[in-house]
């Protein structure tokens, strides 16, 4: 259960093809929730430099240090697990525990758009929700699954996605020039060793020196680096 949470951890707002180096990395150097939960946070932030969103690390090993202390079996308890949110609990539960559970990601929602609502221009997830109970055949989640998230990533690449009617879609923001762009460039530096604030927040020269630190004071206020 815990390489499933780890990967699912990683997939937050993260493409498939970008985690799957990082997720071995990862597992190799922190096989088990223990491993991990005893780590520094330096090193865990140092080996998922690259992936975005560094947040997530700090709450996974949150989330892992829970695990290694007790035996979590359902549902509302991985929910309730730093950085766990219903999405991440009911796809941990399908893939690791084979449960009935319901939930949408972002391949799920092209496949059943794609053939529940070919006209509908908003679609809500709620609405993708209950196609999903209908059709979810019971006792091969985990199989449904992985095979619905194949399909769905499958029409993508053949130049279908119909994520843009979803009334969760926001197109990203350019990254670069970003304050998420600063706040990497600062959490890379203090790994190799950069430790002082001046340096720091010149990293990317005086022209963005008040957005650095901006990030570098809110990296702080996360204790992402102290």
């Amino acid at each position: 259960m815990y390489r499933i949470l780890v990967s699912e951890v990683m997939l937050q707002q993260t493409q498939v093809e970008r985690v799957i180096p990082f997720y071995a990395e990862f597992v190799k150097r922190f096989p088990t929730a223990k491993k991990l939960a005893a780590a520094p946070l330096s090193r865990v932030l140092g080996c998922w430099q690259g992936l975005g969103y560094n947040r997530r690390a700090k709450l996974l090993q949150r989330a892992a240090r829970e695990l290694a202390a007790r035996n979590i079996r359902s549902i509302p308890e991985l929910e309730a697990l730093p950085g766990v949110g219903p999405y991440t609990a009911r796809a941990v539960a399908a893939f690791a525990w084979n449960t009935d559970s319901v939930f949408v990601e972002t391949n799920i929602r092209t496949a059943v758009i794609h053939h529940f609502f070919p006209k509908k221009k908003k679609v809500s997830d709620a609405d993708i929700e209950r196609v999903l109970t209908r059709i979810l055949p019971r006792g091969k989640a985990r199989k449904w699954y992985g095979a619905l998230m194949d399909y769905g990533a499958y029409l993508k690449r053949s130049g279908i996605s119909h994520n843009a009617r979803s009334d969760k879609y926001l197109k990203q923001s350019t990254f670069s020039g970003s304050l998420r762009e600063a706040r990497g460039v600062i959490l890379r530096a203090f790994t190799r060793g950069i430790t002082s604030r001046a340096r720091l927040v010149r990293l990317l020269g005086p022209s963005r020196k008040a957005q650095m630190q901006k990030a570098l004071q809110a990296l702080l206020a996360e204790e992402l680096i102290t």
